[in-house]
């Protein structure tokens, strides 16, 4: 497990959202959760998005994965990135614990890079949070400030950013920790053959959220009241659009989205739905049946604790104690209980003891038993 050194309290009232920060040593004694050799297999596999990035001669190219070999490589000038690696790496997951004082519905994922000498993706500016954490190697990173700066397209699949003026320029070493909040330019470029551990926080804009709460109506038929005008009168300009027209159809939008029931419907479904696969392994697996309650119960009192699969997406609503919504789908349980819904999303585990205090065990179970056999929980 991984300690973070960082007083909490102050870094969100000075920083988070606001300027960068170089935490000296934020992990001590740091180890690497994998290897660049770990790290070179997963992005031979088509179900994980990865990318190597190069640069020669000041031409940046960028190829996605899946990679058959690396054998057109050279010693210097590029980089292997895995996307979501704590989906598939239960140890790199371990990276992102640290930082729950965020909540958990911001959370993207972990992201994993290793680069040669001179290896980086150029100056860029991304819109989220991200802590980046020095493994193996040593890495030379400049921050700017946020600022009105051009962006371009370096290549296809690669965006850049101009020449900025760094109020951090540093040298970081293994434990070292950068945080960089949305809108501030940044390039890192490896001294030695380096590792870089991402951990990144989505902030969805408003016409993301949109689009998507348009969509799940669309997608679940929801209807919704049409525009009406029976106080209608004669108008005077045919083309015109008055300010009493334009209000109403505000109005009818609003309505959609002041509904509460709705709204947490939508949003839960949404948040919770995991945005890179994940390694799921449902069952029954050829002829193996389902997990019944009573074999969960067993096994659960035996010792065995249910392991939540890396990257699940888990959230329930304070002010709703039996509903939470797990990769894009609501799940109830049979009585109220805020204790349970606190199990399953706040917790990677669950044991016996996890139990003990449950209101209702009984419904817990069926419920957890059900997302066992999604395989959304597993057994070692």
């Amino acid at each position: 497990m991984y300690e973070l050194n960082l007083d909490i309290a102050h870094f969100l009232e000075h920083h988070w959202q606001k300027r960068p920060l170089l935490i000296k040593g934020g992990f001590t004694q740091f180890q690497d959760p994998i290897s660049p050799d770990e790290l070179a297999g997963l992005a031979m596999e088509k179900e994980i998005e990865s990318r190597l990035v190069t640069c020669k001669d000041d031409q940046w190219t960028a190829e996605h994965g899946p990679f058959e070999d690396y054998d057109q490589l050279s010693e210097r000038d590029w980089t292997l990135l895995i996307q979501a690696c704590n989906h598939w790496a239960p140890e790199v997951h371990e990276l992102a614990v640290p930082f729950q004082f965020i909540p958990g519905w911001r959370f993207d994922d972990v992201m994993v890079s290793f680069s040669t000498p001179g290896g980086g993706v150029g100056p860029h500016i991304d819109q989220y949070d991200v802590f980046i954490t020095q493994g193996v190697g040593k890495r030379h990173w400049r921050v700017g400030d946020a600022q009105q700066i051009t962006e371009y397209a370096a290549h296809r699949a690669l965006r850049h950013c101009g020449p900025f003026e760094a109020i951090i320029d540093v040298e970081m070493e293994p434990g070292d920790i950068l945080y960089i909040p949305p809108g501030f330019p940044h390039e890192g470029y490896a001294i030695e053959p380096s590792m870089n551990f991402s951990v990144g926080f989505r902030a969805p804009d408003a016409r993301d959220l949109l689009t998507s709460f348009a969509d799940h109506l669309i997608d679940n038929e929801i209807r919704t009241e049409r525009y009406a005008d029976p106080d209608l009168k004669p108008c005077r300009h045919h083309g015109e659009i008055q300010q009493h027209e334009l209000h109403r159809l505000r109005e009818l939008m609003q309505q959609a989205l002041d509904d509460e029931t709705l709204f947490k419907e939508w949003f839960g479904a949404t948040i919770s739905e995991a945005k890179h696969d994940l390694d799921v392994m449902p069952l029954p697996q050829d002829d193996a049946p389902d997990y019944s309650s009573d074999e969960v119960a067993d096994l659960l009192t035996q010792g065995q604790p249910a392991v939540r699969v890396p990257g699940l997406r888990c959230v329930w609503f304070s002010d709703d104690n039996q509903t939470c919504y797990i990769d894009g789908e609501a799940w109830t349980l049979g009585e109220p209980d805020g204790a349970a819904l606190k199990l399953l999303c706040d917790r990677d585990l669950v044991t016996q003891s996890d139990m003990v205090d449950l209101a209702d065990q009984a419904g817990f179970l069926h419920l957890f038993t059900r997302l066992v056999n999604r395989g959304y929980w597993f057994f070692d």
